[in-house]
């Protein structure tokens, strides 16, 4: 092969560069021996060991084969993993009452100044909430189906219109990283990036320092548009949005009444924000980093975006036990209808029959640095391209987060 040197990335930092021109009297030719160099791809050991360094991953794993399918993946995993148990069920029912009425209590007697916490465990607990409900829209929770159907009620305190999420969430588990039909955050394209002045400076911003809320975004957007959902769907969306309105126009008066404006900010609002940054921050480090392909739906293939294209991320324990094992991410891809408390002894299995694999991870901040700086714009050769190399004018919140965000893993 042919390479070419450049004299940038050799120069340090702070030292400028000046051309030196050498004169010759005469010419010389050269002759080369080229030498074998490994290929920097991700079935490259070496290679991906330097890129989960890099990105702030565990394990990177390597391509999965194309003639692997995702029937073979899931023919591995033991069949007690999908067993369905109604006292594990409401063990976590208990759990979620538990945690979140000891954060409603907390958030009552604690002084201003530890409130942040207070917010942070209620918020947190809220989200097993969304976990639960999350199971029974896969119908995995447990056997009594009308008891599902009940639980599912645990979405109306927050918000969240549980039917129009519902389609949206199993159109992305059928279509998990395709391109264009995946919903939930499809990536950036360089045509929409560059539509609109406005929309380009929102999302550099959206994509970048308020990307740990941006799920506020997503639930506003593609949650509350009819145009988004089929006409056989209509209905049911009807239905759900009734009830969200029905909380607010209900629930909200009452906090007031009962603690007022203030009441109804420490009590709800702030619970909720530390809920939507809870769903951002999962969603983007299950689907997202600088080495997992978006394809199209010519190029897709089940296997590769379900068990190679999720990430398994490790959080503190008692967020792993507050939200139900959500984290463990990869064989709720292999199968929804895996209950989350059988999600740990699902991914063993995985580890033992596909742990090259796969891509693991335990939270720290240059992995959240490396998502927030990097994957913005999706390019098919790159897979991102970051805003400050495409707009590094207009970069401004990208450079800044490069200087304040933490490195370390």
């Amino acid at each position: 092969g042919i390479h070419q040197l450049k004299s940038k990335g050799f120069i340090p930092e702070g030292i400028k560069h000046r051309p030196h021109f050498i004169p010759t009297k005469r010419t010389k030719l050269v002759l080369a021996v080229a030498i074998p160099v490994a290929p920097s791809s991700v079935d490259n050991a070496e290679y991906r060991k330097q890129l989960a360094e890099r990105y702030g991953f565990k394990h990177i794993g390597e391509s999965l084969p194309e003639n692997v399918t995702l029937k073979e993946v899931l023919e591995t995993l033991p069949k007690k993993v999908f067993e369905i148990d109604d006292i594990k069920a409401w063990k976590s029912v208990m759990i979620s009452v538990t945690s979140y009425t000891l954060g409603l209590l907390m958030i009552s007697k604690a002084p201003w100044y530890l409130l942040p916490l207070a917010w942070a465990w209620t918020g947190t607990a809220v989200t097993g909430f969304f976990v639960i409900g999350h199971d029974c829209a896969h119908k995995s929770f447990s056997k009594n189906k009308l008891l599902e159907d009940i639980v599912t009620l645990a979405f109306m305190p927050l918000i969240y219109p549980y039917e129009p999420w519902r389609f949206k969430h199993d159109r992305h588990h059928a279509k998990t990283n395709m391109l264009l039909e995946d919903t939930a955050w499809q990536p950036i394209s360089r045509e929409e990036f560059d539509s609109d002045l406005v929309l380009r400076k929102t999302i550099i911003y959206g994509y970048g320092p308020f990307r740990p809320l941006m799920s506020i975004a997503h639930w506003l957007i593609c949650h509350f548009n009819l145009e988004k959902f089929r006409p056989n769907e209509v209905k049911r969306v009807k239905i759900s949005w009734t009830c969200v309105f029905a909380f607010m126009a209900i629930g909200w008066p009452l906090i007031v009444y009962k603690t007022g404006i203030m009441g109804w900010i420490k009590f709800w609002l702030m619970p909720w924000f530390g809920y939507h940054f809870w769903m951002s921050t999962f969603t983007m480090v299950h689907h997202t980093a600088p080495h997992i392909p978006f394809k199209s739906s010519d190029e897709w293939n089940a296997a590769q975006a379900q068990l190679n294209g999720t990430v398994h991320c490790d959080y503190h324990p008692w967020i792993e036990i507050l939200c139900h094992d959500i984290n463990v991410h990869i064989p709720h891809h292999i199968s929804p209808r895996i209950p989350s408390y059988n999600l740990r002894d699902a991914h063993k299995s995985l580890q033992e029959n596909w742990g090259k694999y796969l891509n693991e991870a335990t939270w720290n901040w240059r992995l959240m640095k490396t998502i927030m700086t990097v994957c913005h714009i999706y390019n098919k050769e790159q897979n991102y391209v970051p805003f400050d190399e495409i707009a590094p004018k207009e970069s401004n919140p990208i450079a800044f987060l490069k200087k304040v965000m933490p490195d370390y893993t």
